[in-house]
């Protein structure tokens, strides 16, 4: 299935949360979709990698399950999240959700790394989202690519075309003991953020272990095997490095 029509009107997801919480505002329906190109040593979610995974569900029924939790999500303040993986490598069926859902006025939030080229799909999509969850993996781009493989530079790009565009977004930063938590670092990002227009919140997620399960079910090495789980002091402390 991988024509352009198959691809506007079918995904590849992974699982589906019908009363989200914590993935923006109010009550979320939270659509993870299958398949990711980074290599982040700290997934949790290491089993949504393999665009080969999940299953495939249709535009039609996505939609109208979505629907069936309008009368729970709209007095909340609350709509969809779109998160994976990485959502936006199934751009193509998230524009033509997306159309759908501004329709019956839902409100549109995808959860991203926007470790993505702009193009022209891209760009449609987020002038179709309200709100973006954007997860730093890294400000320092040589960090960025031992932790995840990949640079940062992408992301960054990301993140100043959103500001440009006047789409609100949500920082959000995992802080993992002895990677991401170096005060140098953390002041690096809160300059970043300072330069960005429409940023509304900066989350900080403290880095665990739990989904170090997966990588064993897949037969796979954890290389944060010897990285402790983040304290509440650890986040704490980022805090006042960032202001927040």
């Amino acid at each position: 299935m991988d024509n352009q029509n198959d691809l506007k009107y079918y995904a590849k997801v992974h699982s589906i949360e019908s009363f989200g919480t914590v993935d923006g505002p109010g009550i979320r329906f939270v659509l993870f979709l299958q398949g990711c190109s980074l290599e982040c040593k700290y997934c949790h979610n290491r089993d949504t990698w393999d665009i080969n995974g999940g299953k495939y569900k249709s535009l039609d029924e996505i939609f109208d399950k979505i629907l069936k939790y309008k009368n729970y999500i709209l007095p909340s303040g609350g709509g969809i999240t779109v998160t994976g993986g990485e959502p936006l490598l199934q751009v193509k069926f998230l524009i033509e959700l997306f159309i759908k859902l501004k329709k019956v006025g839902i409100n549109t939030c995808i959860d991203t790394s926007g470790m993505v080229a702009l193009t022209d799909d891209i760009k449609k999509l987020i002038s179709l989202t309200d709100l973006f969850l954007l997860d730093i993996k890294h400000i320092n781009d040589e960090k960025c690519k031992e932790l995840t493989g990949f640079s940062n530079k992408l992301e960054i790009n990301f993140a100043k075309y959103l500001s440009d565009n006047n789409k609100s977004i949500w920082i959000r930063q995992v802080i993992i003991p002895g990677i991401t938590n170096d005060t140098n670092d953390l002041i690096e990002l809160k300059n970043f953020i300072s330069e960005l227009k429409t940023v509304e919140k900066v989350e900080l997620l403290p880095y665990h272990s739990m989904g170090k399960y997966k990588w064993q079910k897949l037969g796979l090495k954890y290389e944060l095997e010897n990285t402790p789980d983040a304290t509440s002091e650890d986040i704490e402390n980022a805090k006042k490095i960032l202001g927040i």
